[in-house]
């Protein structure tokens, strides 16, 4: 099974300076826990909703309303792409211990995100049973 046989389609992003309570409001309206961060064309980090609370409410000197997406963003992404096998994916997610990814197609371009939930609904149970003990490890 590839990739783009079990993520789910249509991600969208958000550059660095938006308000950190419209990422919060985002993630709430699409029912999801993370928003890839994006600038000039280029995915640049990613906020979970895990970020926004131990980076940003848990540190006292934190404002929501004027935070950004950019003050409790994780730098860097690890991709995976639409033809890779999902197994592969699998195990990308398992050694950076992460629970999602976004997905690039051949021209690098986001087209989707695979997460544990689009796992456990395509992979056999060896294989999640695996990502899921990796990935909810102590880190």
């Amino acid at each position: 099974m590839k990739v783009k046989d079990a993520m789910h389609k249509g991600v969208d992003w958000v550059n660095p300076d938006t308000p950190i309570t419209e990422v919060a409001m985002l993630m709430r309206e699409h029912d999801i826990g993370c928003i890839p961060i994006g600038e000039d064309d280029h995915l640049v980090g990613m906020v979970t909703d895990r970020d926004i609370v131990c980076k940003g409410l848990a540190n006292g000197k934190f404002d929501p309303a004027r935070a950004q997406a950019r003050d409790v963003m994780t730098e860097g992404i690890h991709c995976c792409r639409e033809d890779d096998d999902l197994a592969k994916a699998v195990h990308h997610m398992e050694a950076l211990q992460v629970r999602r990814l976004p997905v690039i197609n051949k021209n690098k371009r986001m087209v989707g995100m695979i997460s544990l939930g689009d796992i456990s609904r395509s992979a056999p149970n060896d294989l999640l049973a695996g990502c899921v003990k990796s990935v909810a490890a102590h880190h």
